[in-house]
């Protein structure tokens, strides 16, 4: 049976999730088959797995970083929220129910026993299984029933090293704030600390690591230095891919992006963040699409219907019209693809209250959201120009109409996929991943007029991990850490 060791983090984004993924690496690269598992995740940036079924995106890194395929047993249980109060609920790979915020309070204790199912397979395929809590382990209003912290530490009898976030400030008062605030039963399981993100000389924080270590009784098991690269692999929500986008170049070709609220898989984007040949904005709400741009794409979407809405609150619709009459181009992915039609109609409620809305009307289709989730891998070749791409859908909808006459996609099972305006500069998809394929993004590219450089995706992500696992062993006690994991 593997041992196991979780990482928790004083607060939401203080890097737990690069840090299992660069230590999940690091240990392969010591010769350990590890298994990177998160009880709980809430994030709208899913991936799919081989078996049909859908994880957090951060969890499909880092059994990446593992290097074993992705399985629902790495994350359990996926919150993918539909509104400000309510998510869908994913167990095991397969949507289970749509609760509000407090309708799921009530529903963790009947999801632990999913939870302690999958980690138990994970530990009989494994050395060592690291594993990812969620949100803030001191959110003490939520303990009770709690599967994704300290109740399962404590239910799997998982020691626990605690992560804080120094470039935010207030580390000190974060880590040694939780040791106060957290039942002694809670405390007890936490073995050590880490305090990541560090800018500057590293020796100016020795004395708060000694500090945090006295006031809490925790090992000090490392200060990590601020990873620049991190910007190189698929950012786990949106916060983090606003992060990664580079500053303006002006001159290049230019791919605006609209913030949607409930923006879905948004990790599409990334291999454009990384293109130096084009110009990426990403548009927060209050900001036009700029009247030089390119390209507009609109991105996956959790809630379509309320997704469509937003973008014509905040006058983006207009702005997108007015940028194909002057001859621009609109890419559409998923939800996405499917504003772009003349209607969208939800007769089931899969979204919320039975209804539909109008679309952009760019493409002469309409969607119908019923039937089942479609979650699998695909491949094929773009039209008419035979492009290869491999990526995934994820999907409910049956998107119909005279413009799928022209499909964007031929999948190698024969399928046809999209659809192209008459004039062709419209086109959507179902399919991500469109431009983590070199080939594909290379021809988009050259569409805009911007140069390719020769870049390969997968190496790059693959080279990144790496320096991730050799950063990590440099400042991380990785011996202390297997030593706590039992």
């Amino acid at each position: 049976m593997a041992r196991a060791l979780m990482l928790q983090g004083t607060g939401s984004s203080v890097g737990k999730s690069l840090l299992v993924a660069g230590l999940a690496r690091a240990l392969v690269l010591r010769g350990l088959r590890v298994r990177p598992f998160k009880p709980q995740n809430m994030s709208n940036n899913a991936a799919v797995t081989p078996d049909g079924g859908e994880i957090g995106r951060a969890q499909a890194l880092q059994a990446r970083a593992a290097r074993v395929a992705p399985s629902v047993h790495m994350n359990p249980v996926l919150l993918k929220p539909q509104s400000e109060i309510g998510a869908q609920v994913v167990v095991q790979g397969r949507v289970h129910a749509t609760a509000r915020a407090r309708e799921y309070q009530s529903m963790k204790p009947s999801l632990l026993p999913f939870v302690l199912q999958s980690f138990s397979k994970l530990r009989e395929e494994a050395d060592i299984v690291l594993v990812e809590g969620a949100g803030s382990a001191s959110e003490i209003n939520l303990r009770a029933g709690d599967i994704a912290n300290m109740g399962f530490a404590r239910a799997a009898d998982v020691p626990v090293v605690l992560v804080g976030d120094i470039d935010r400030g207030g580390v000190i008062a974060s880590l040694v704030g939780t040791r106060n605030v957290v039942a002694e039963e809670d405390a007890a399981m936490i073995r050590g600390f880490i305090v990541n993100r560090m800018r500057g000389d590293l020796s100016l924080f020795a004395d708060g690591m000694a500090e945090i270590a006295r006031r809490t009784g925790w090992a000090p098991l490392g200060l990590v230095p601020f990873f620049d690269d991190a910007r190189r692999l698929p950012a786990e929500d949106a916060q983090d891919l606003l992060d990664s986008i580079p500053p303006p170049r002006p001159g290049r070709p230019c791919v605006a992006v609209p913030l949607l609220p409930r923006i879905s898989n948004f990790d599409d984007l990334d291999p454009l963040a990384a293109e130096p040949g084009i110009d990426l904005r990403l548009l927060r709400p209050g900001q036009p699409i700029p009247a030089e741009v390119a390209l507009v794409v609109l991105p996956g979407s959790k809630a379509t219907l309320a997704d469509l809405a937003a973008l014509r609150r905040e006058g983006w619709d207009i702005d997108i019209l007015a940028h194909h009459r002057r001859g621009g181009a609109v890419l559409g992915l998923c939800g996405g693809y499917q504003m772009l039609g003349t209607r969208i109609a939800d007769p089931e409620g899969v979204e919320g209250p039975p209804g539909e809305a109008p679309g952009l009307g760019l493409l002469d289709v309409e969607t119908v959201l019923a039937g089942e989730k479609r979650l699998e891998a695909v491949q094929g070749a773009s039209l008419p120009d035979a492009v290869p791409f491999a990526g995934y859908e994820m999907h409910i909808g049956r998107t119909s109409g005279p413009d799928t006459a022209r499909p964007f996609l031929r999948l190698a099972d024969g399928r046809l996929d999209g659809a192209t305006s008459p004039d062709g500069r419209v086109v959507g998809t179902y399919a991500h991943g469109l431009f983590e394929h070199d080939a594909q993004r290379a021809a988009w590219l050259a569409r805009l007029g911007a140069p390719a450089a020769p870049r390969n995706h997968e190496a790059e992500v693959e080279a990144t991990l790496d320096a991730l696992a050799a950063h990590l062993e440099r400042h991380v006690d990785v011996d202390a850490l297997l030593a706590l994991a039992r």
